[in-house]
Parts: structure tokens; C-alpha cells; sequence
């Protein structure tokens, strides 16, 4: 046991099941009957397609596929089934994190709710965001392809937001931005963006306005979910503020109040969540869960800006990662192996 390596747990969001990830339930965890037949009961009994029959569909349907009611579960089952993967001999989890959706993984990977209640969540905030708040996200990135930051542009973006109306910071991510809005902002927002040399703004599909006051109808409603379903975690957790949430220091009713209200309406600052997290725990791996690696690129860019073991470019990190990766991606097949 002395020998275990200390890792941070990343659980990823909303945006990485994708095409490639058709059939990830089938390919990587097929024996774990008890976990999926749960949700697809959960799933029948509300009416909805069964994640079977959507991870088992003959083609990717991105109308379908990334839609909130759609890719909140698969994501979240994937995740917490990849989690349970992990080789326990020879990795101790440290803490766990999450990126927006993420979040409501992570508080199941770190035992503050249940398996079967995570989803229950899961699925309940995947239907409130389809349910739709209007307004949308857009992606920025804010370093060069080197993934250094380049000077003057994050400021004159925040200063776009504080001119136009129903704009705001959504997620801090990395080297990038999500900004929140309702159309006309996000119609402004395109137009009058400031040079993103290293890519043009995205807009995300099916996304809502997600972490913006604008989701109050969706916090709302979340409220109504029984408390009940929240613990004290067993390991801990570093939420969207960078804030870490600690066995035997957490109330459950606080936890919940943070994930229906603070989590849902304000800024995710996943860049201070992962920078808390491994200079409070210096893990010797990084584990980001499936599916999907789309994640990668901003754990990296998160720990450039500090300088975090000498990193300091894209070239750095791929040069760390080419031998021993201290970044064991799930998602990737030549990775996968590394953590189970």
C-alpha cells in the first residue's frame, strides 16, 4: 500500500461524447451490469431512451447525442464507470475534481452522494438544461498555439463583458473562456470579439447558458431535489470556486445549496479548481476520466500558468508526457492502461 501513487481524479463535462465515443458503455464496461441496468430503469421509468439503447445506436446523431437530456447521463455513467476502473493497488485517490457538468460526478466519485443519486441528479439537471434557459455559450481561447497566454487578451475580452448586456464569464478553462448569454449578447459577442489567433470563437452546441445568472429557472427547480440525497464526502473535493470540501468538515444541506445555487448561477473556475487541487495534494498522476481527452488540453494549460513541475509551453507538457505521462487520460486507448 506504501507504494500507491497519490492521484487527483478529474471527471469531465458536458461536450466529450462525441462521434469516437459511440459504444464507450459497451466497449470499456460491459460487465458492469448492475451500474447501467440501474440507470436505464431509472431512465425507462421517466419515459426516456435507455443509455443502452443510446450508446448502442448504429450511428452518432449529433441532434441527439449532445443534447442535455441526452449526453448528461451517458457522460456521467461513462465517468463514474471509468472512476471505478481505477487500479486501487496501485492508486490512492488523493481528491477529485470536476468541469461543470463535472461537478455532479465528482460528488459521486468523492461519495458525497450515491452512485444511483448522482445519476438521479445527472439526469435531472440534463433535462433542466434542455429544458432550456435562453441563450447558449461560446469557447475562446486566449494563449497561442504554444498555449502561452498573449498579452492584452483576456482583459479587452472581460472588457467586451462588461459592455454587453446579459454577457458573462462562464467557465474559466485553461487557456480558454466560455461566455455565457442570451442570443443577442452572444450575437454581439461574435461580432465584436478581439483576434483569437490560435482558433476563432465556438459556438458550443446544445449548450445552454450554463454558470450565468440567466439559469435561474434551472437553480430553481434543482432546489426541489431532496437533500436527503447529499453527504459529507469521503475523500475530498475542490468545486468551481477552488474551494475544497473536506470529510468530516462538510455539511450536506451547504454542499447542496453550493451545487443548485452558487454552482448553477456563478462563474466555474475549473483552472483555480485543478491549481488548488495539486498544490494542496501534489498527486504524482492526474487521472482525467472518460470519455473523450477533449479535457487535456486545458489540465495542461491550468498548469503552465503556475509553472507547475517547470512547465511553461505545450511543447513542455508534451515532452513530460511523451515518457511517463503525469496526465493518464481515460478516454485514450494507449492511456487507458495505465490507470486500471
Amino acid at each position: 500500500m506504501a507504494d500507491r501513487q497519490a492521484a487527483l481524479i478529474i471527471c469531465p463535462g458536458r461536450g466529450t461524447y462525441g462521434k469516437a465515443e459511440l459504444g464507450y458503455l459497451q466497449r470499456h464496461h460491459r460487465g458492469k451490469t448492475g451500474l447501467i441496468e440501474t440507470a436505464d430503469r431509472l431512465r425507462a421509468e421517466r419515459g426516456q431512451p435507455t443509455l443502452s439503447e443510446l450508446d448502442g445506436a448504429e450511428r452518432f446523431s449529433p441532434a441527439l447525442h449532445t443534447r442535455g437530456d441526452i449526453a448528461s447521463p451517458l457522460i456521467f455513467t461513462a465517468s463514474y464507470a471509468d472512476f471505478l476502473d481505477i487500479d486501487r493497488a496501485r492508486f490512492d485517490v488523493a481528491a477529485v475534481t470536476g468541469n461543470s457538468m463535472g461537478w455532479y460526478t465528482a460528488l459521486a466519485c468523492a461519495g458525497a452522494v450515491s452512485a444511483e443519486n448522482g445519476f438521479r441528479i445527472v439526469d435531472a439537471m440534463g433535462g433542466n438544461s434542455q429544458a432550456g434557459e435562453p441563450g447558449g455559450q461560446v469557447l475562446l481561447t486566449l494563449v497561442d498555439e504554444d498555449w502561452r497566454t498573449i498579452p492584452g487578451l483576456r482583459e479587452a475580452v472581460l472588457a467586451l463583458v462588461e459592455r454587453v448586456e446579459d454577457l458573462y464569464v462562464s467557465i474559466e478553462l485553461g487557456g480558454m473562456m466560455v461566455l455565457a448569454g442570451t442570443g443577442k449578447a452572444l450575437e454581439r459577442l461574435l461580432a465584436e470579439a478581439p483576434p483569437t489567433p490560435a482558433r476563432d470563437p465556438l459556438r458550443l452546441v446544445n449548450h445552454g447558458p450554463f454558470h450565468s445568472p440567466l439559469m435561474q429557472g434551472s437553480s430553481d427547480r434543482a432546489l426541489e431535489l431532496p437533500a436527503s440525497w447529499f453527504d459529507a464526502p469521503d475523500r475530498p473535493m475542490i468545486d468551481g470556486r477552488g474551494r475544497i470540501w473536506r470529510p468530516f468538515a462538510t455539511a450536506a444541506e451547504t454542499l447542496k445549496r453550493y451545487t443548485f445555487i452558487n454552482q448553477i448561477l456563478e462563474t466555474y473556475d475549473f483552472t483555480r479548481a485543478v491549481q488548488v487541487a495539486v498544490r494542496e495534494y501534489a498527486p504524482d498522476r492526474i487521472i482525467l476520466l472518460g470519455p473523450g481527452d477533449t479535457l487535456g488540453g486545458a489540465i495542461a494549460q491550468a498548469l503552465i500558468a503556475i509553472e507547475w513541475r517547470g512547465l511553461r509551453s505545450k511543447r513542455d507538457f508534451q515532452e513530460m508526457q511523451a515518457g511517463d505521462p503525469f496526465l493518464i487520460s481515460m478516454g485514450r486507448e494507449e492511456q487507458r492502461a495505465l490507470a486500471t
